[in-house]
């Protein structure tokens, strides 16, 4: 037998076997471009979510620099409540007695005290104990902590703080004026009208020497930090931006999940990785607060200045909150409508709990059970979303509210589940013996 020819081809491939192959080859050249673009996409996608998440921190600190330290009324609701602060009381009233006393010669005074005041003076002295110096300051001090914790000083301190917010901008952003000025990177409240209200009561108590006090000029620090001068540029950009590198930052995660092949779990990564970010601005808060009070001088109440900083910052750390409930939110609502083991077990036992209870009280859902069962999956994502939406135009929730509306998503979730109704019961499995 001859063997074949090797340079001989094989006739019995017919023309149809070869018109087969050159598809089989076209197709595989048709699905090479496909694969390059199925590997670029999830590419971008990963990187426009991680783009986000860096942009998360920026974008909640240039929303509070914008909204709250930019707008003279939220400013003054932040600082409004230090007036009733403790630790700031006892810090202005320290400085107001020290500065009192040190102008206050009352030997020199008592000299220039005409002889039809004296018993007024004389009664107003006289039950108080020890040296005479020390028995005035106290008497000073006991009448500027009454000063300090009237309403009075409360009207005085908003006024204050009002006309100074032009100074606290200007402090910031490098603009504006004001009574309270910026000197050496430090914000400073003049406590002048403080001590003038302040001298008045003591001519009113019987001190009647008081009223020689010449007019006083002190400062008051609100802030203070080496690191104002240089955060200026910084912080005027980020007022600029105030609106739109949010609206940036959320536009970036929704493309990024638009671009991702598995969309859900993009969702779910893109809501924690905005939600970790927002979490890293508040432990920078926490961080920046110790360096902030280790760094102040001797002379600055180390307390006032911690309850005026979390004023400050107060309405920074709601938003924080706000962000990082809104993104776990959002990741747990995707995370169950996805079809993962443990989500779909999930589902299973809390709308066969739900389904339970309504088949043990004999309840049926009739036509609205049979439409919402139709509708189950909008209307569970319109719970969620417009607790989002309620949570974001809410004026600076705190803890608690953001506690309430989760719970009223909840109780929403719970109230389509009880009315989900395909006439199939929803009893428990028997333990098997």
């Amino acid at each position: 037998m001859a063997s074949p020819d090797p340079g001989h081809s094989d006739s019995s491939a017919s023309p149809g076997d070869l018109d087969a192959l050159r598809a089989r080859v076209a197709q595989l050249e048709a699905r090479a471009p496909a694969r390059s673009r199925h590997r670029i996409r999830p590419f971008f996608a990963v990187l426009l979510i991680l783009v986000a998440a860096v942009l998360t921190p920026l974008s909640v600190v240039a929303a509070w620099a914008r909204d709250d330290i930019g707008d003279t009324d939220r400013y003054v609701a932040m600082v409004r409540p230090l007036a009733s602060d403790p630790d700031v009381q006892a810090a202005v009233s320290n400085r107001v007695t020290d500065v009192v006393m040190t102008h206050l010669d009352v030997h020199s005074l008592l000299e220039q005290v005409a002889p039809a005041d004296r018993p007024v003076v004389d009664k107003a002295l006289g039950r108080l104990s020890g040296p005479i110096t020390t028995g005035v300051s106290n008497f000073v001090r006991g009448t500027v902590d009454r000063f300090v914790s009237s309403d009075a000083f409360e009207k005085l301190w908003v006024d204050l703080n009002r006309d100074a917010h032009a100074a606290v901008v200007k402090a910031l952003s490098g603009s504006g004026g004001g009574a309270v000025k910026l000197t050496n990177d430090t914000v400073v409240i003049d406590l002048a009208p403080v001590i003038d209200r302040v001298k008045q009561r003591l001519v009113d108590r019987g001190l009647t020497i008081a009223a020689k006090i010449p007019e006083i000029h002190t400062d008051f620090t609100v802030l203070t930090s080496d690191a104002i001068g240089k955060a200026k540029k910084g912080f005027r950009l980020l007022q600029i931006v105030g609106f739109w590198l949010p609206v940036l930052t959320l536009v970036l995660a929704a493309v990024g999940v638009l671009l991702a092949v598995r969309r859900r779990r993009a969702l779910i990564t893109a809501a924690l990785a905005v939600a970790v970010g927002a979490a890293v601005l508040g432990l920078a808060l926490l961080v920046f607060r110790a360096f902030y009070l280790d760094s102040l001088p001797a002379s600055v109440s180390q307390p006032a200045a911690g309850s005026v900083f979390d004023a400050l910052v107060g309405y920074l750390r709601a938003g924080v909150r706000m962000v990082i409930t809104l993104g776990v939110v959002v990741a747990l609502a995707a995370w169950l409508t996805g079809e993962g083991r443990a989500a779909v077990r999930v589902k299973a036992m809390w709308g066969g709990g739900i389904g339970a209870v309504r088949d043990a009280a004999g309840l049926t859902g009739g036509p609205v059970g049979a439409w919402v069962h139709r509708a189950k999956t909008p209307l569970n994502w319109t719970a969620v979303v417009v607790a989002a939406v309620v949570l974001i135009v809410w004026n600076r929730p705190t803890a608690l509210v953001t506690v309430w509306i989760a719970i009223a998503a909840l109780s929403a979730l719970v109230v389509v589940e009880f009315l989900d109704d395909d006439s199939t019961p929803h009893l428990t499995p028997a333990p098997h013996g």
